[in-house]
């Protein structure tokens, strides 16, 4: 939503303005990471505001580690969210893909250039294709996210950036 993508702006603008904040993580809410964009809002009247795209750009042009906590799903425009941290940590239950081509569509905030670089061409192929989710654990052999917990992924993510 609008909203989501603006609080990301906001709490990213801050963080790299304070320099009492030395690392940024993202996290979804009650067990999810992000399922990506409500496709009813595809066909709604274009509001003006900030897209994924920009948001993405700004995470990975952080000058500040932020580090993704993957609960649950990290679909769609969620994984591009993702892809643009410097680090993510999933839960051994969390699933990722980028489901939209079930749609017709492709991915729109530059899943499809992030992901073969972090993967390699025929894995992100095989994802940005067929839609596949893939489980955390792929996702860890894959080089998708630098870690697998059981425990709680908030807290391995503070972890993560202490250490970072």
């Amino acid at each position: 939503s609008l909203a989501v993508l603006q609080g990301l702006e906001d709490g990213l603008k801050r963080a790299d303005a304070d320099p009492s904040v030395k690392a940024v993580m993202i996290c979804g809410e009650n067990g999810k990471f992000s399922a990506g964009a409500d496709i009813r809002g595809f066909s709604a009247p274009k509001k003006l505001g900030i897209g994924l795209a920009p948001i993405v750009s700004l995470i990975e042009r952080s000058e500040k580690p932020v580090v993704a906590a993957i609960e649950g799903v990290a679909l769609g425009g969620g994984l591009e969210v993702a892809l643009g941290c410097h680090y993510r940590i999933a839960h051994v239950k969390a699933q990722m893909g980028l489901p939209e081509v079930t749609l017709g569509l492709l991915p729109g905030a530059e899943g499809t250039q992030r992901l073969p670089r972090l993967i390699g061409v025929p894995a992100a192929l095989e994802m940005i294709t067929t839609g596949k989710h893939i489980p955390a654990t792929e996702a860890l052999k894959l080089g998708l996210v630098d870690e697998v917990v059981e425990e709680d992924t908030i807290e391995a993510a503070l972890r993560l950036a202490n250490r970072v």
